[in-house]
């Protein structure tokens, strides 16, 4: 008979949005439970969140300031653009777990949500929200988690460029800070750094247990009700990128080192199915000095051309959307996923990105790695970046047309409350006139992989005969994603992650395993 190191009800497997929401439900509903974090500090991609946003339509945050959306509606639109992407009973438990999920946490004084008003990201869907659905974690004053917030990831600034981190956490890193702030109280909440997944464990068909490994030393925990799987993706790993052709390269994620895929591997192991392995969070990468292409958004100007210096997306539309629009293009280098942002110089040297999310290098270090180029004329610019002169002279000459007239007739730019959402609603169409002129160079970037092990409503893992393997639970961008291969809108997958990590939680708290 096997012998145990140590012992728990629920093994959770990951420190992200999902992985502290079902470690806190599980505590909370009287389950005595261990959660481990593969790497030195808790919060996964959830921490590098600028927002931490969840996609809840009708919760009851929203509700207080005053707005009139329907879970009908909403799961219209989240229909119209997800399609066949997920089964439809997990896109409606979705929609509409969303807002129990808040009333839920609301009742803890830990927990503080405010309105961060987001365009859907299909504004011309039906029953699409201008001002979206979606809520933010209220920033929490770092002196309120026993450590000070020392072991949540993150900001990017700090992990990137040993920034400080500051005195609040905001975005993601609050929203991981507040369940680790309520689960201080919580005597049978366990929580353990630098403790990896290595496999699962299986006994009479039922999935007991774990082997972890930490400080090099293997051991062994049973879970009594069950283990959910939340450890994020796998896009830190590029033999498991390669094997299953996810675009892109594990140097240009924002996921943090430890998304390995060992969750993945062990899910495998045990005879979980998989779905859109090869599908990830995709966004523009501004390329830096160090040869990464990190997430970038808020452009206040330029446009991007391809390798024949023709534009070739709408520069303004939801990055998920753009990237894959780039990834999508036969014209940009498929080998580095290199094509160029074209601006002049209202705003100077420095390309227009309000939102880079990593610090920027020194200005001279991009200039000497060849990643930004300068010129008195656009001729002489397009010899700089390798593309013809007069493809690059006609698209701009096309583009300040369009600038002039504000509409975009060939990407429709601006046709959608989020183009708009980064220039006050005003159109996002800024004229390339002013000289002398620049290009920077952009790669394709992710946030994660998405693609995951097959569960059922409640976050049971199923094998590929669709029979659940009892005791085993995913969440978060461990499990195969409710939106398919569509990014909906801003704070969809935290928001998902949370939602299935509770309603593991809650199912494993109604009964003993396997039931």
């Amino acid at each position: 008979m096997r012998q145990w190191n140590d012992e728990c009800d629920v093994l959770v497997v990951g420190s992200g949005a999902g992985g502290v929401t079902g470690a806190y439900t599980a505590a909370r509903e009287g389950l005595d439970v261990i959660l481990v974090e593969a790497t030195d500090r808790f919060g996964g991609t959830t921490a590098y969140s600028g927002g931490g946003g969840m996609w809840f339509p009708c919760n009851a945050v929203l509700g207080r300031a005053g707005d009139d959306d329907t879970l009908d509606d909403a799961l219209t639109y989240f229909r119209a653009v997800v399609g066949d992407g997920s089964p439809d009973e997990m896109q409606e438990t979705f929609v509409r777990s969303g807002a129990p999920l808040i009333d839920y946490l609301e009742t803890d004084e830990h927990f503080v949500f405010q309105v961060l008003p987001w365009p859907d990201y299909f504004g011309r869907a039906p029953k699409a929200r201008a001002g979206g659905r979606h809520i933010v974690p209220r920033p929490l004053r770092a002196a309120k988690l026993a450590d000070s917030g020392e072991t949540v990831r993150g900001p990017l600034g700090r992990d990137w460029a040993d920034e400080s981190a500051g005195d609040y956490l905001v975005g993601g890193r609050a929203l991981v800070g507040r369940f680790l702030w309520a689960m201080e109280d919580m005597a049978n909440a366990r929580l353990r750094l630098g403790t990896a997944l290595e496999e699962l464990v299986v006994e009479d068909g039922v999935v007991a247990g774990a082997v972890v490994s930490c400080d090099g030393e293997r051991r062994t925990i049973r879970a009594r009700r069950g283990i959910l799987l939340a450890a994020g993706g796998f896009e830190q790993n590029q033999g498991l990128r390669d094997e299953y052709g996810v675009p892109g390269s594990a140097r240009d994620t924002m996921g943090p080192w430890g998304n390995l895929g060992k969750a993945h591997r062990a899910g495998i192991a045990v005879g979980a199915d998989t779905r859109l392995m090869d599908q990830a969070w995709w966004s523009p990468g501004l390329t830096h000095p160090d040869g990464r292409s990190a997430f970038a958004l808020w452009f206040t100007g330029g446009i991007f051309v391809d390798g024949a210096g023709k534009r070739f997306v709408n520069e303004s539309s939801p990055y998920d959307r753009l990237g894959r629009d780039v990834i999508a293009h036969e014209d940009v280098d498929a080998s580095a996923a290199r094509y160029w942002m074209i601006y002049d110089d209202r705003e100077g040297l420095v390309p227009p990105v309000k939102a880079p999310n990593v610090p920027l290098s020194a200005t001279e270090d991009y200039l000497a790695a060849g990643l930004w180029k300068t010129a008195d004329t656009l001729a002489e610019l397009a010899e700089l970046i390798g593309v013809p002169a007069e493809n690059l002279t006609a698209t701009v000459q096309r583009f300040n047309e369009f600038a002039a007239t504000g509409t975009d007739a060939d990407f429709g730019r601006g046709d959608e409350p989020y183009d708009r959402s980064f220039s006050g609603g005003n159109s996002p169409l800024v004229p390339i006139e002013k000289g002398p002129f620049h290009a920077a160079a952009f790669g394709i970037s992710d946030l994660g992989t998405k693609g995951g092990l097959v569960t059922d409503t409640s976050a049971r893992v199923l094998d590929a005969s669709g029979t659940v393997i009892p005791g085993l639970y995913a969440a978060g961008n461990t499990m195969a994603p409710v939106s398919g291969t569509v990014y909906p809108g801003g704070g969809n997958p935290i928001g998902a992650s949370m939602v299935f990590s509770h309603l593991a939680a809650l199912d494993m708290a109604r009964g003993v395993r396997g039931s």
